[in-house]
């Protein structure tokens, strides 16, 4: 069955439309873009952040560099850290390293970002995602964090 968003539509001199996706809605009569793989890197990631369960992205060298250079006045964290990404003209792949909070259904979060980062991908750039695929590196407990604060050592 042929529906109209899947056929091709002839470009029109001067027309303001946009192209249909399979068309490239990145490539109109009046031009074309290109989106850099970093573009989609960081809103992936960011993408992935927005999901309540997902504590950090990245592997353990990965999250200690980025400590570090959180430390440095004026460096920032990167957007895009543990995200990586295949960009071509009309399509993307997505594959994320991600530690999840304790007590959190990994099967449910996978769903939960896999949705939120297609959805934002496909929203901001026009570009179909084809795959998100996710490594879950490390699960974070309530008392990693607790037990840097505190001290609990019998001597003092």
């Amino acid at each position: 069955m042929t529906t109209a968003a899947a056929t091709k539509v002839p470009a029109q001199t001067g027309s303001t439309q946009p192209a249909t996706k399979t068309d490239g809605a990145l490539a109109t009569a009046q031009g074309s873009t290109s989106i850099s793989d970093v573009v989609v890197q960081k809103i992936a990631g960011l993408a992935t952040r927005e999901v309540p369960g997902v504590h950090a992205l990245g592997g353990g060298a990965a999250r200690a560099f980025s400590a570090i250079r959180e430390r440095i006045p004026g460096a920032t964290a990167s957007a895009g850290q543990g995200v990586s990404v295949e960009v071509g003209e009309k399509q993307a792949a997505v594959d994320l390293q991600v530690v999840v909070e304790y007590g959190v259904s990994i099967a449910d979060l996978a769903r939960t970002v896999r949705r939120n980062v297609i959805t934002a991908v496909e929203q901001m750039t026009g570009l179909e995602v084809v795959e998100v695929n996710i490594h879950v590196g490390d699960l974070h407990l309530p008392s990693d964090d607790d037990g840097e604060s505190t001290d609990t050592g019998r001597v003092q």
